[in-house]
């Protein structure tokens, strides 16, 4: 008889474990890992960070608030008409929270990223599951210190993109310590 390897039936139904959806193994190197885990438990009162990330918070996914939908947009141009219609009401956290259990929250301090609408005191919605592509937004670990950019590959080289030019890129290379914690899905600020 063969041994290991998939067998059929073997294993738990996917969906049916401690999180009720499919997983995604994340491998980090041992001398940070313990770091990044210890991070993510700790309040948000307790967490230090460096550079552009003031604070990391966990979505709490146990509030229901269901917020009515207008049926109507609303013209950012020449103003519409309206109607008092209410379409649907949505849950905040299942439409900005795709994956719960791999989605956390940061708070941003300078202004590097600012023409990309990421303002201090902004809160970032981060998913750690999403692979990361050119031009998307990432929160990133170089050389110890916790940042916001735009991430850029061009011609075989990498680059973290700040939003403001009063910034420069930081460029990626074999001596720079680099790690992407999660990209970065909608920015929530006061006006």
């Amino acid at each position: 008889m063969p041994r290991g390897g998939k067998r059929e039936g073997a294993g738990r139904p996917q969906g049916t474990g401690k999180y009720g959806e499919a997983t995604k193994a994340v491998r980090l190197p041992i001398r940070i890992a313990d770091e990044i885990l210890a991070a993510l438990a700790k309040e948000p009162e307790e967490i230090e960070l460096g550079t552009n990330v003031e604070s990391i918070f966990r979505p709490e996914r146990t509030t229901k608030l269901r917020l009515p939908l207008y049926l109507n947009p609303v013209a950012a141009g020449f103003p519409a008409h309206t109607e008092d219609y209410v379409d649907d009401n949505i849950d905040l956290n299942r439409h900005l929270v795709k994956h719960p259990d791999a989605t956390f929250l940061v708070r941003v301090v300078g202004e590097s990223m600012k023409d990309a609408g990421i303002h201090p005191n902004d809160m970032l919605i981060v998913d750690r599951s999403i692979e990361v592509t050119n031009g998307q937004v990432v929160i990133a670990v170089v050389n110890g210190e916790l940042t916001v950019k735009r991430i850029r590959k061009h011609r075989d080289k990498l680059w973290l993109m700040p939003e403001n030019k009063d910034f420069k890129p930081i460029e990626i290379d074999e001596n720079t310590d680099l790690h992407i914690w999660g990209v970065v899905t909608n920015v929530i600020h006061a006006l």
